[in-house]
């Protein structure tokens, strides 16, 4: 039976209703709440409402009140008025016809306004206002908002050859709104989800930035299988402006998109204007469109206070200016400020731009209205462009990146370089000076570099950092990325009864990660009603709703963005089965009544009546509510219990009933021998009068018997005597009644009973027959028949023991196979013995298990089934075609399927058949994981039809089948020979190479191939030869010279033949040229002569290389390479020198291996000519010591080596002598002197405090002598002790 509906009472009795007013009006918003003194709250866009000069807060018993003063544009807001659970909105709108008209500046004093007629007409241009227009992201239907210039309008183009169907557009909004921006993905041609990410700038990926200001959301239409992806920028910044872009990826496709972001300021008050007087240079909409020509303005100033009266200029202003100063990063302050008695200076012109780039941003203000600006907010954007404009840095060389992204537990390395190496630089974060504590921080210096590195980054790294030198800074900004945070427990799915607590629970691998839950894809919140709730615990987080219903059946995803996981909740109605109903009774004065019932549901609670009054427990009468089985139990019987029993489960409309009768015993006189008498209605073995119990309750038998005197009872089952001496079996005899128990039936109990009595005067027998009834036994382990993309048909032997009753049908449930939780999926039972199973998720290993159940219960659960997962077949196989076909045998080709599912591919399957025939004959013994096979024994002549399935786990897939029958008769095939076109001139090898030829050819049948050599058969040692059906192979693994050839290959088919020829000429390197001698030797030249070698290797001679050396040095020096000719001339030779010659021989191949030397050598004859080397003066290269680095002054802690050092120059080496206070100590053990490459080094070992004093180093040479020294103070060490005191 449905639950009612549950009404909710509204707090209010009279609500407020949305209102219009004019600008400078003053509205009422009235509330009236059912009970007085209700606390009541008042809301602006669902900011709480104080009461100040704007607004009023009354409240007189149950009448509430909101007072709104001089209404401005901006109040054109929503509403909201919240008196406990219940929440009423409303809206103020202003009325059109005062929107467009311009506020008019009103002056308090007349005195102001009267010399206007006198000022100059070019003086006053058309006034423009100073506000900003008001701009939006883009509209709906994709237009650019009204009023800007058309370069300044959003690209609504749409590039669609990629895959994206609708890009992200550029929009505009104003601080404080709402915009979104929407990508759409067509995925009908996607096998998978297209993965999208969202980027700010170049690097800065959005998806770790999702929160109070940023969400992504996407769904899917299963409609038009359209993926769309949303970005909601809620509540903008001015910071939020700026390029984004948005990509899509989907295995090897690829596609992005840019779009931009523009952030307008707040729209601020028109009120009373009185910067009328101030006018903008330009009224179109162009870059510097807002700004105003202030140097005009101040020129202008001084005409336009000649015009008011001197007692005039102190005049009473109001100003309400929101002033945009960034005074730290990432934060704004407004200021309102209120002037009073404001005196226009008439001071000479100042250049107020100087002043304001001079001026910290705090001091802005002041001078605005100092010098009478009044359009802040064009003054700070042209101030803004004026500081881009500064020059380049003095003390930084190179200063910091604009931003530094890293991920959380990384490290990360900034870096500066400075002009000046030896500057000290201050490292700052947002602020505050950073100091090097532990490892978290490390400052490093490497000459005019500096680097600040951050250790393990974590969120409370992500700050601004600044780096400074003097008055000098650079500013970056650092983002810590979180790392993806995985789902490490998926979710489980559910099914439960209407009413019931539902939890999902998942963990995940971080603490404090935050998830997002969505129902169908939309996205869950925290409602009014309480509906669903959250709860996080560690890495774990809950998702818990109350008091399911139908409405709440659905798919369940959590996501974090690292993953996701999905589960489904079904809820089905309650339905009460009544296993035992309560049954009649009739029982004697003083004994015991017990209406016993179960019921299907053990959290169900009843109510007994009698006669329709309830029933109390009392002394006599007892209540008991065990698991399943609810107890009245009477005891003491008396006539006035005598009554109609009826009990009702809690929630359900039927109750069970039951009479109890009251036997009364009435005590006649009979003869002292009266024969006994067993007085039962239910003797015998039929149907009718079986007893039926069920197992494990009480079997009691109440036999009425008579006789005098009273007889003795024998109870026997079979042919034994049962007796009390069973524990579980009580026989008890009373006067008129023999009763026979056995507690806790079993099902050997089973059978028929006889109960005999016996006297003096005879004796009389009766048969019962009992029967014990129970749940069934398990059925066996489910059997999985076949599985589909969400299904699985299943299929189960029933139980081998019914437990005495028909089973009337069976439950099945499923669990996934790594999880705990089963999940029932029928409530009523199903008759038959197989069973279709649905919507489950392809690719997870899911479980099966059956309950059978009778009129008794439901048995225990059987064995699970194997694990399987439910898979569709794939689609059929591509592109099958013949590939080759003789008198018996065909060969078959195909592509693999487009779709392969989530399974793994087993085979293929390849089956044929007779044309006409319906009997397809499988062609292979299993599957074939090749995309080709050859079917061999075919008849000959046949016309036969072929097809190809894919098998998966799922079975196989639709046939691929040829389009038309194929007959099986080899085609016969002319042979012939297709020789590459390489092979067509002479191929070309060095000797040692491998040689491996390959020529195809074709013909049907098979063509026998012959290879000869210069009309000669090849030798097999030498020269292998193999031949397929369709090309031959020539290889020779090492050639040689005599290999050279040409090589004839001839392929026949009968009488039918074909002949081509290779020629192949192995080359190698020339022998040495012969007889080279020196012909004539004139001058500095030599004349030399040669013959060609007798071995040019088996090809052309491509030049010679001639070498000279002296006879002295024996070193050789090529004087020319690649010469053509055999004879040449050798120039440029030394006089006085004798020179010998060598030539090598060249070919393709190299450069001879031996070479051929001339016998004679050639000298060259001096001409008479001495050689005078000028005279040089020697230069003086000494130089008199000089230190180029001095001893610095030290101080250091006594115990621990020191040392001193510096560096000298001087030509020759000078001599270093080291003085302590004037005395040489260089034969000192305490003291070390080092001296390398100039640089001088004393080491102090543990010095003490008389180790202090003044150190002097002494360098002396030929040319002079310098002198350095410095001052060293000894500490001592201080103690714990010291500390203590």
């Amino acid at each position: 039976m449905p639950e009612p509906t549950k009404k909710t009472v509204s707090a209010f009795t009279k609500k407020p209703k949305t209102q219009a007013a004019e600008i400078g009006a003053t509205v009422i918003f009235e509330a009236e709440t059912e009970k007085p003194d209700v606390k009541v709250r008042w809301q602006r866009d669902s900011k709480d409402i104080a009461s100040s000069y704007k607004y009023t807060i009354s409240a007189e018993g149950n009448m509430h009140s909101l007072t709104i003063n001089n209404i401005v544009q901006e109040d054109a807001v929503g509403y909201a008025v919240i008196a406990g659970v219940s929440k009423v909105k409303f809206e103020l709108k202003i009325k059109e016809s005062e929107v467009k008209e311009p506020q008019k500046a009103v002056s308090p004093d007349p005195a102001v306004a009267e010399p206007k007629h006198e000022e100059p007409k070019e003086a006053t241009p058309t006034p423009t206002g100073s506000s900003a227009p008001d701009t939006s992201g883009t509209l709906s239907d994709g237009s650019a908002p009204e009023g800007l210039p058309e370069s300044h309008r959003p690209d609504t183009r749409q590039d669609l050859t990629g895959l994206f169907t609708e890009k992200p557009q550029s929009g505009e909004v104003n601080v404080g709104e709402n915009i979104t921006f929407v990508a759409r993905v067509c995925g009908e041609s996607l096998l998978k989800k297209p993965t999208v990410k969202w980027f700010k700038g170049k690097w800065m990926d959005l998806a770790s930035k999702s929160g109070k200001h940023l969400q992504l959301k996407e769904h899917y239409d299963r409609n038009s299988k359209v993926y769309s992806f949303e970005m909601h920028i809620i509540a903008a910044k001015a910071n939020y402006a700026g390029a984004y872009r948005c990509e899509v990826s989907s295995r090897d496709k690829f596609d992005s998109c840019n779009f931009d972001l523009v952030v307008h300021e707040a729209r601020t008050t028109d009120g009373l204007d009185i910067r009328t007087a101030f006018r903008r240079t330009s009224t179109e909409a162009s870059e510097d469109s807002g700004e105003l020509d202030f140097s005009a303005l101040l020129k202008k100033r001084d005409s336009f206070l000649k015009t008011v009266p001197r007692e005039s200029q102190w005049s009473l202003l109001l100003f309400w200016t929101p002033l945009h100063c960034m005074v730290e990063r990432r934060f704004q302050s407004f200021s309102f400020l209120w002037y009073r008695a404001v005196h226009v200076s008439t001071e000479p012109e100042v250049d107020v731009w100087e002043i304001l780039q001079k001026a910290p941003p705090s001091e802005y203000e002041k001078i605005a209205f100092q010098y009478g600006i009044t359009d802040l907010r064009g003054m700070l954007k042209r101030l803004k462009k004026m500081k881009k404009e500064e020059k380049k840095s003095a003390a930084f060389l190179r200063k910091l990146d604009p931003a530094y992204q890293v991920e959380k537990g990384h490290k990360i390395k900034m870096q500066v370089e400075v002009a000046n190496p030896d500057a000290e630089v201050k490292w700052l974060k947002n602020g505050q000076e950073i100091h090097p504590t532990g490892s978290k921080y490390i400052f490093e210096s490497v000459g005019n570099k500096r680097f600040l590195t951050i250790n393990n980054c974590t969120l409370a790294d992500d700050a601004a950092y600044t780096c400074m030198i003097g008055e000098e800074k650079t500013v970056t900004e650092l983002f810590v990325k979180e790392p993806p945070v995985l789902i490490l427990r998926n979710l489980e799915d559910q099914m439960v009864m209407k009413g019931e607590r539902v939890e999902f629970e998942c963990e995940v691998s971080e603490e404090g990660a935050q998830v997002k839950w969505e129902k169908d894809g939309v996205e869950l919140t925290r409602d009014e009603s309480f509906k669903y709730r959250f709860k996080t615990d560690g890495c774990k987080h809950v998702l818990i709703i109350n008091d399911v219903t139908k409405e709440d059946c659905g798919h369940y995803r959590v996501k974090t963005n690292g993953g996701q996981s999905l589960a489904e909740l079904m809820v089905q109605e309650k339905q009460l089965e009544v296993y035992q109903n309560i049954a009649d009774l009739t029982v004697k004065a003083k004994d015991q009544a017990v209406f016993k019932c179960e019921v299907s549901d053990e959290n169900v609670k009843g109510i007994w009546y009698k006669n329709g009054v309830e029933v109390k427990p009392d002394a006599r009468t007892l209540i008991t509510h065990i698991g399943r089985i609810h107890k009245l139990t009477i005891d003491d019987v008396k006539p006035e219990d005598e009554a109609d029993y009826t009990f009702v489960p809690e929630g359900y409309a039927f109750n069970l009933s039951a009479k109890l009768n009251f036997l009364e015993v009435k005590i006649d006189f009979v003869p002292r021998q009266d024969p006994p008498k067993i007085h039962l209605d239910c003797t015998g073995r039929t149907a009718e009068s079986t007893i039926l119990v069920v197992a494990g309750n009480k079997l009691r038998l109440d036999v009425p018997i008579t006789g005098d005197p009273a007889p003795t009872v024998v109870w026997t089952k079979g042919e034994k005597v049962l007796t009390d001496s069973d524990g579980r079996v009580h026989v008890q005899s009373t006067k008129g009644h023999c009763i026979f128990t056995i507690e806790g039936a079993e099902r050997q109990d089973e059978g028929v009973y006889s109960v005999i009595v016996r006297n003096p005067a005879g004796e009389d027998t009766a048969d019962i027959n009992v029967k014990v009834v129970d749940v069934p036994d398990p059925p066996a382990a489910p059997r999985i028949l076949s599985v589909g993309e969400d299904s699985c048909v299943v299929q189960w032997d029933p139980p081998l023991f019914d437990g005495g009753q028909p089973v009337i049908g069976y439950v099945l449930e499923r669990k996934k196979k790594k999880s705990y939780r089963w999940m029932r999926l029928n409530f009523d039972p199903h008759k038959e013995t197989t069973y279709e199973a649905k919507r489950m998720i392809e690719g997870v290993s899911y479980e099966m298990r059956v309950y059978a159940v009778n009129a008794i219960g439901m048995s225990r659960p059987s064995a699970a089934s194997q694990p399987f997962v439910p898979v569709a077949p794939t689609s059929e196989p591509t592109g099958l075609c013949v590939d080759d076909i003789s008198d018996t045998t065909i060969s078959l080709k195909w592509k693999p399927p487009e779709r392969m599912g989530s399974a793994e591919l087993e085979g293929y399957g390849v089956e044929y058949c007779k044309e006409g025939s319906d009997e397809w004959i499988p062609a292979l013994s299993g599957l074939t994981e090749k995309t080709s096979v050859v079917i061999c024994d075919l008849p000959t002549g046949e016309k036969m039809q072929f097809r190809v399935r894919a098998y998966n786990m799922a079975g196989p897939s639709l046939p691929a089948t040829l389009q038309q029958a194929v007959t099986i008769r080899e085609i016969m095939q002319r042979p012939k020979i297709w020789l590459p076109r390489n092979l067509r001139q002479t191929l070309i090898k060095k000797v040692g190479e491998t040689i491996n030829l390959v020529i195809p050819f074709q013909g049907k049948p098979r063509p026998q191939v012959t290879w000869i050599k210069d009309e000669e058969p090849l030798d097999p040692k030498q020269v292998s030869i193999r031949n397929s059906d369709t090309d031959t192979i020539l290889f020779i693994r090492r050639s040689e010279r005599k290999d050279s050839g040409k090589y004839e290959v001839q392929v026949q088919i009968e009488n039918v033949q074909d002949r081509a020829s290779v020629n192949i000429q192995i080359v190698d390197l020339p022998g040495p040229p012969q007889n080279l001698k020196i012909i004539d030797v004139w001058g500095f030249n030599v004349a030399l002569e040669w013959k060609p070698p007798k071995d040019n290797g088996n090809c052309d001679i491509t030049g010679y290389t001639i070498q000279k050396a002296d006879k002295k040095t024996q070193e050789w020096y090529t004087v020319y390479e690649q010469y053509r000719r055999t004879n040449c001339v050798v120039s440029d030779l030394i006089m006085g020198n004798e020179y010998m010659f060598r030539v090598y021989a060249m070919n393709m191949v190299g450069l001879s291996p031996e070479l051929c030397i001339s016998k004679d050598s050639a000298y060259i004859q001096k001409t008479g000519i001495v050689y005078k080397p000028p005279s040089y003066k020697e230069h003086d290269f000494s130089e008199a010591p000089k230190f180029t680095h001095p001893l610095a002054s030290r101080s250091v802690i006594a115990g621990y080596n020191a040392t001193l050092s510096c560096s000298v120059r001087g030509i020759p080496k000078p001599k270093i002598t080291w003085y302590k206070n004037k005395m040489d100590i260089t034969n000192e053990a305490k003291y070390r002197m080092f001296s390398n490459q100039g640089v001088l080094t004393l080491e102090i070992r543990k010095p003490c405090p008389f180790d202090g004093g003044v150190y002097t180093c002494k360098a002396v040479n030929d040319s002079g002598e310098d002198v350095v020294e410095c001052k060293l103070e000894v500490r001592s060490q201080v103690t714990k002790e010291d500390i203590k005191k």
